[in-house]
């Protein structure tokens, strides 16, 4: 179970990604497509082409991590994004992912609304 907190920004690649790349080349893929800041703290994500398969890069400021995830049966859900680049989702959308639910498809409902 991936715990974050509500304001890390998350960001997915499009596109598929070689798996074999490590941080250096995973760090090369944010810089080079300008996906955003590799050392903000915030997470990158990446899948494989057969969509099975995801990395996230993030940097806790000592160093990067890379968090792997292989299902075993299935595929991630992943979006469609319009040509090269970047979307952005928000973390709760992230944990959803991550466990196999297409957040595309869900939506969410207002239960608190604060009276101005």
């Amino acid at each position: 179970m991936l715990t974050l907190p509500p304001s890390v920004q998350v960001y997915l690649a499009a596109g598929a990604t070689d798996m074999r790349r490590s941080v250096d080349g995973l760090r090369a893929l944010v810089l080079k497509h300008g996906l955003g800041d590799p050392y903000s703290g915030h997470l990158f994500v990446f899948r494989n082409r057969r969509g099975d398969r995801l990395k996230i890069l993030v940097w806790d400021r000592s160093g990067f991590w890379v968090l792997y995830k292989r299902l075993e049966k299935g595929t991630f859900a992943w979006p469609e994004v319009d040509g090269p680049g970047t979307l952005s989702i928000h973390a709760s959308d992230l944990t959803l992912l991550l466990s196999g639910v297409d957040p595309s498809r869900t939506r969410t409902r207002s239960w608190y609304e604060r009276a101005a």
